[in-house]
């Protein structure tokens, strides 16, 4: 049984436990209420913690949803790895929405040109979920981003709205008072859902400790090829080579978010472990999409305008 959200705390319960207590509560309130929802599943650490929410939620019956994963095709091997066989291991259906198939259609162009900086095909991960929502009928996602993360996503409710093109309103959202949540949707209409919305990077990494979770390895400290640009440290690979005047350098490195590897900057570390990685956290005043998403820094709203496209 759920505790109520609202007397969690006030139950005597951890912050964590509350954390933990309204993410299932608003996970069991979309399966009651929507017809088919998903959940986006990256392999990322976020997606991992609503993986065991909606263990928690759910089980021992089976999830009322598969999980969906947007491919750009320039993902880490470590995480895609860990994507598949997680997914295999819980029993889970596991639908890849690949970005190389709405390109190959013409349904969008490639935004990666591997002889310009900050190209990536993030823009297009946009058309490629709209895609899969409508063909797989979605009309909810539950999505792993936080409060904290950005000051678009800051803006956002637990439930989020979208129109029929798939776009998000700010200034149209439901209200949400007593965790009480409105799921009607007009035909065309869908729903992202942030179960873990009012969580922080530290109360992530802190859960995932408590709850013993693994992690694809790129999350913890590994000697990696890099290279300097823009301030950050981009992962060499078939799709990142070095440019005039750049060098390479074979650092001890970690991720603190994981995304497409031509936009997602590695961080300097030691932290090998989950006490490690949590006392890191524990003292850096930086949010991970800002010291290491290069598409977050491209305005002030960035990440507002891609939301209003139909981003997550």
């Amino acid at each position: 049984m759920t505790i109520d959200p609202a007397d969690a705390r006030s139950a005597g319960l951890s912050k964590l436990r509350a954390l933990e207590s309204e993410a299932i509560h608003v996970m069991r309130e979309v399966a009651s209420e929507l017809e088919r929802p998903a959940l986006l599943f990256s392999g990322g650490k976020d997606s991992i913690v609503l993986l065991r929410l909606a263990e928690k939620a759910f089980r021992p019956g089976r999830f009322p949803f598969p999980l969906v994963h947007v491919d750009t095709g320039h993902n880490f091997d470590e995480v895609v790895e860990y994507r598949d066989r997680r997914a295999a291991e819980l029993g889970e259906r596991l639908i890849v929405a690949k970005v190389q198939d709405t390109i190959d259609q013409g349904r969008v162009q490639d935004g990666y040109d591997p002889s310009k900086q900050g190209s990536s095909r993030n823009q297009q991960q946009t058309q490629t979920l709209l895609d899969a929502i409508e063909e797989h009928e979605f009309d909810a996602c539950f999505g792993g981003a936080r409060r904290d993360e950005e000051r678009a996503r800051a803006k956002e409710r637990i439930f989020s709205f979208r129109d029929d093109f798939g776009g998000w309103d700010p200034k149209n959202q439901r209200p949400e008072l007593w965790n009480l949540y409105n799921g009607r949707l007009r035909k065309g209409e869908n729903v992202r859902v942030f179960p873990i919305s009012n969580w922080t990077e530290l109360d992530v990494w802190q859960y995932i400790e408590e709850e013993r979770l693994e992690l694809p390895s790129i999350y913890f400290a590994h000697e990696r090829e890099v290279v300097r640009r823009n301030g950050m440290l981009y992962a060499v690979s078939p799709f990142l080579q070095p440019q005039d005047g750049e060098t390479v350098e074979t650092l001890s490195v970690r991720y603190r978010t994981v995304g497409d590897l031509t936009i997602t900057g590695a961080v300097e570390s030691t932290a090998s472990t989950l006490q490690d990685v949590v006392t890191e956290i524990a003292a850096t005043r930086i949010t991970e999409r800002g010291e290491t998403r290069a598409d977050d820094r491209v305005s002030e709203a960035a990440m507002e305008d891609r939301k209003a496209q139909g981003y997550f």
